[in-house]
Parts: structure tokens; sequence; C-alpha cells
């Protein structure tokens, strides 16, 4: 086969314990899966989960103890930080019940859902999609990928992000309205998950706003620390 220009590399992640990397697919996330979250962006109750797509490279992979950096984004005034766990998905499949969810999963990272806020409400506003506010270059730094035999009790993990140090959002796992398994039986309802694919579960309380020369540390327990500095 031959191409009229050589095909971008595939977005990968390394792997704690392994030489290996996790090819990246496609990149899910989920909306306001956080009672709190949801109060603190004018919703309330337990309604029905949706997701939002961001492109496969826009992934900024940070390896294990390194500070990455990422460029202050164009358009926005209004930089937003969103820690969340994110599952990566090892085998594929459609309707997926909750229960089973488990054997579909490969392992677990640090992410961090990053969102140009000011564009994103003026999408809202205009009843237009906000892909520009979530899907944009650098959106969704990732730290390595730990195998889930590795990850210990995730589902009751802390999850906290500080920034210069400060405590900005800090909840636990526990606190997601859907858990990881109902969301990946929502979301396999949807699409066909395929092995690759990275689900961004949905973040905490405490989003705010971030500037260059400010440096993220956020941390799900059992999965290591992200740093991010915003260049």
């Amino acid at each position: 086969m031959r191409f009229i220009f050589p095909p971008s590399p595939v977005a990968s992640i390394p792997i704690i314990g392994s030489a290996d990397r996790f090819p990246v697919h496609r990149i899910y996330c989920v909306g306001r899966n956080y009672e709190e979250h949801a109060k603190e962006m004018g919703f309330t109750g337990r309604e029905p989960p949706f997701f939002f797509m961001k492109p496969a490279d826009a992934v900024l992979v940070i390896a294990a103890g390194e500070t990455g950096s990422m460029p202050y984004p164009s358009l926005t005034k209004n930089l937003h930080h969103e820690i969340e766990l994110v599952v990566a998905i090892g085998t594929g499949g459609k309707d997926i019940q909750a229960a089973d969810a488990h054997k579909h999963i490969f392992g677990y990272a640090v992410g961090l859902d990053m969102t140009r806020r000011d564009l994103q409400n003026d999408m809202k506003k205009q009843g237009r999609p906000w892909c520009i506010g979530k899907g944009f270059d650098y959106s969704a730094p990732i730290g390595p990928i730990t195998p889930m035999a590795q990850a210990g009790n995730i589902e009751q993990a802390e999850i906290y992000l500080r920034v210069n140090g400060q405590d900005r959002q800090r909840s636990n796992v526990s606190k997601l309205i859907w858990n990881i398994g109902e969301t990946i039986e929502h979301l396999s309802a949807a699409w066909e998950l395929q092995p690759g694919d990275l689900i961004y579960s949905g973040t905490p309380e405490g989003v705010a706003a971030v500037v260059a020369g400010d440096t993220m540390v956020g941390e799900v327990n059992g999965l290591g620390t992200l740093k991010v500095k915003v260049a």
C-alpha cells in the first residue's frame, strides 16, 4: 500500500513494568460524573451519562517521574484543569454488561482533561458542539498505564490535584456517579469499544483556571503522580 504522504505515527503510552507501549485508538470522556462537580457546573442529580471525545493524538504523554510541558493553547483566556482516572481498554466489545466490564480493562492511568472553558461555555450558549473547548492539541495529558492486576482497589482510590502546591481537587473514585463498570456498559451500547480505547472517567469538584508557569500535580492512589507545567 502506498500513501501520498507518510501517515502520522500512532499515539502510544508507556506501560509500567513493560517495554511495550499501549497504542491509542480513541479517547472517550464522561461528562459531569461526580455529584459535587455536577453541582458546581449548575446541575444536580444522577442524570444519564453523556460522552464526548478527543482526538487520539491529543494525548500529552508524560513518563513516570518526569514533569511534562503543556503549551498554553490559543484562543482561550480561561484554561481549566480536570483531574481524572483513565481506564485503558485491552479487549474490545459491544453491549458489555457492567458485571463483565473488568474483563475488558487492560489498566489505568492518571489523566487531565484540559478545557478551554470560555470557548466551551460560548458553544453551550449557542447550542453548538463544544469540541473546540475540549479536543484541542495536548488537551489530554496522561501518565503511564498501570496494568489492572497491579493497580490495587482502584474503585476506592483517592484522587487529587494540586496547583503550585495548593489543593484544588480532592475526592475519591468511589464517588463516581456512574462507576467504571456502569460507564463501560453505557459507552459500549453506543460504540463498539476497541483495544486501545481510553476512557476519561470524569472529574471531581474544584475545577479552576491555570496560567502559564503553573505546575499541576495529580494523583490517583496506586497509579503514581502526573506532573504538568503550563508553558
